[in-house]
């Protein structure tokens, strides 16, 4: 029998028990950077240096982290759903932890790209994860991080809004749902389709669409997810 398709939509509070700092809980201020300094368009047009510098102490924070429960709680899931995860996270902790589909909303820390070309992406190593603005690629261009800055498009909002449609099941997980386009997605969950929400604090989504709360971290709520589902 086919499995049923499971959508999971997560946010910062996904890797945020994996010891990630977020941004919208620092009062504008990110690891002591200036949010509109280091993650927006403008900030990368005025100070590109200082953008690389900021994304390389993430990365090597992001060595340091490791996968939490929630993470493998989906991976186990895939047993009994087909299993797509859309995440606004640039961390790459649901691969480590082994989920199979994965869509980044707003790019891969760990990846890089070229200035002059957006479509040579590069992937990076944990012994080799630092960028200047004197690195190069093969065909000398300057790098920038493979990240969807503040000010930038978001491309792969058209495959998540797809991938969405077609849900029997739609989850989200640690997501304040106040960034979009990614909080547009639950309009597109078909009238009907079985609604979670993960999250310990209260979050402002729609209330006609039979939304089931669950409040509780990642962890403990995605064990919480699984007794549900499989009840």
């Amino acid at each position: 029998m086919e499995k049923k398709r499971l959508v999971v939509l997560t946010g910062a509070g996904m890797s945020a028990e994996s010891g990630i700092s977020t941004f919208r809980d620092s009062g504008g201020l990110w690891e002591q950077y200036n949010v509109e300094d280091v993650a927006s368009i403008e900030g990368w047009m005025r100070n590109p240096a200082l953008v690389q510098e900021f994304y390389n102490l993430r990365r090597k924070q992001l060595i340091t982290t490791s996968p939490n429960r929630g993470h493998y709680g989906l991976v186990a899931l895939e047993e009994h759903y087909d299993v797509h995860i859309i995440t606004q996270n640039v961390d790459n902790l649901h691969e480590r932890a082994g989920s199979s589909q994965v869509m980044h909303l707003h790019g891969e820390l760990m990846k890089v790209r070229s200035t002059r070309n957006e479509s040579r992406i590069y992937e990076l190593t944990p012994d080799n994860c630092e960028i200047t603005m004197e690195s190069r690629d093969e065909y000398g261009d300057t790098m920038r991080p493979h990240i969807v800055f503040f000010g930038e498009a978001v491309p792969m909002i058209e495959p998540a809004i797809e991938c969405t449609e077609k849900a029997d099941i739609f989850v989200v997980i640690g997501t304040s749902l106040n960034v979009y386009p990614a909080a547009g997605l639950l309009r597109f969950v078909r009238r009907g389709t079985p609604i979670y929400l993960i999250d310990p604090k209260p979050v402002n989504a729609p209330d006609n669409l039979g939304i089931r709360y669950i409040a509780k971290g990642a962890s403990e709520g995605v064990e919480e997810l699984t007794r549900l589902l499989l009840e």
